[in-house]
């Protein structure tokens, strides 16, 4: 399936739209990483605790959305956006969306 957040392809011409599909996610801080992150905070730079629990959460609601996409029969999802929001205190939301379309002359190209 092809996944882009550009509003089309250039390459093909879209036949039909299929609505709007979404992943998401809710992820909490863990007590482990906290402590590694407030040591850091001493020195200062990056948190790569953080940042892999970022990544991986990013990741699934891509994968989230790539399903509901394929249920719904798409070749394509266009437009697709992240967005993150806070739940409650050490929670946050991680949010994929996009549209789901069908394509003329579909031609796969590489996301896995």
């Amino acid at each position: 399936m092809n996944i882009t957040t550009q509003d089309k392809f250039e390459e093909m011409e879209i036949e039909k739209t299929l609505g709007l599909v979404r992943g998401s996610t809710i992820r909490t801080k863990n007590i482990g990483y906290d402590l590694i992150a407030s040591l850091r905070t001493i020195v200062g730079g990056e948190i790569p605790e953080y940042t892999k629990m970022m990544d991986e959460s990013r990741e699934e609601a891509l994968k989230r959305m790539y399903r509901e996409a394929q249920r719904r029969g798409a070749d394509a999802v266009v437009g697709v956006r992240f967005e993150t929001s806070s739940i409650l205190a050490g929670s946050a939301e991680f949010l994929c969306y996009g549209t789901a379309v069908k394509l003329k002359n579909n031609i796969q190209l590489n996301f896995k």
